[in-house]
């Protein structure tokens, strides 16, 4: 923080957050220096103190008594309805906690809650954890973020984006639109044009990502945007099943669907089979994510390959190695790191062979 913006007014209310940017700390050092722990080193816990008294920073009450002694217990938070992300997800990041003598605490929670941010500080508190993971869509909540920052939090954000996003805060960015321009790709090299497109929640930002991906890929093909073959939905089996009756009662039907996620392309799958479409010589299908039943799904489904367990692992060794080096007052490197999911090619998508036949009314 540069000298001439002590003066600025919207400064006369300090955060911890501004202790850290003019001390040239971490938000959990400045935790640990208001909490009087030993492990600080004592030229740290001055600059620290001199940026305190500097902004006149008076630490809330609770959020000092978050932690008074080292937590060796990391929190794993979500919502979402795919069980095989979640499991997928805990197994990576267990995985990291044993190796690294750390305890994990799963805690399922509603991402639309208007006290979800008091919910996850009261957590930490009671719980004495180190630090939170957070998955979508929790970890893609600006104002949720900041108030656990504010709070002197640990935490490492799951997010869904083409880079780094360079907001101050840490994440594991997965780069969803990359793999989705490849799926789309992939169906017009096959001589697709009309591709449905299945939307999953509109509160993902994977959902936003994986639908700019496809409509990026249809632009750079010269192929028109037919907003009749794009439906809304979420990321089920249900709104799949239903989101493809839609789309295959059309007069014009697509050639092709691109489901958000492989529950998605599972229910297309069966809207297909109970209307006695054949896959994929008159319907190609593709999915997202490669969760167990696309490939156990008949015929296997053409997906991408996210590796979720390796995103879990990475997210808690991430979040380990900064609260090690916040330990002894040492800096934390502030690269994010990405991860872009890979095309498989399965059995549900194969060339265009004719077009189909036209509905009748």
């Amino acid at each position: 923080m540069r000298p001439d913006r002590l003066k600025d007014p919207s400064l006369r209310n300090a955060t911890i957050k501004h202790v850290a940017e003019l001390a040239g700390v971490s938000l959990k050092t400045v935790s640990r220096v208001i909490n009087h722990e030993a492990s600080v080193h004592e030229r740290t816990r001055e600059k620290v103190q001199r940026a305190i008294d500097t902004l006149g920073y008076r630490p809330d009450p609770s959020a000092r008594s978050l932690r008074s002694t080292r937590a060796r217990l990391l929190g794993l938070v979500y919502d979402n309805p795919n069980a095989h992300y979640i499991i997928s997800m805990q197994r990576g990041v267990l995985s990291v906690c044993r190796e690294s003598g750390y305890g994990l605490q799963i805690h399922p929670c509603d991402a639309s809650s208007p006290k979800l941010a008091e919910e996850l500080c009261a957590l930490v508190q009671h719980s004495r954890l180190a630090g939170l993971v957070l998955a979508p869509p929790m970890s893609e909540q600006p104002e949720l973020i900041k108030t656990l920052a504010d709070a002197g939090i640990a935490f490492m954000r799951i997010i869904s984006a083409r880079s780094d996003p360079q907001d101050g805060y840490p994440c594991v960015y997965v780069d969803d639109r990359d793999a989705a321009y490849a799926i789309t790709e992939h169906l017009i090299q096959l001589g697709h044009q009309r591709i449905g497109f299945l939307w999953g929640g509109r509160e993902h930002r994977s959902s936003g990502e994986r639908y700019q991906g496809y409509e990026d890929a249809l632009k750079d093909y010269g192929i028109t945007l037919d907003r009749k073959l794009i439906v809304a939905g979420d990321y089920s089996f249900d709104d799949g099943f239903r989101g493809a009756r839609k789309l295959l009662a059309l007069k014009d039907r697509p050639t092709a669907i691109f489901g958000s996620n492989d529950e998605i392309a599972a229910g297309v799958l069966a809207a297909a089979h109970s209307g006695g479409i054949s896959v994929p010589w008159e319907l190609s299908i593709t999915g997202f994510e490669d969760s167990p039943f696309s490939k156990q799904s008949w015929p296997a489904l053409t997906t991408a390959r996210q590796a979720t367990e390796e995103i879990g692992r990475h997210a808690a060794r991430r979040l380990i190695s900064g609260l090690e080096h916040d330990a002894h007052g040492e800096p934390v490197d502030p690269v994010n790191h990405g991860f872009s999911p890979e095309l498989v090619v399965r059995g549900s998508t194969g060339p265009l062979r004719s077009a189909p036949k036209k509905r009748t009314r």
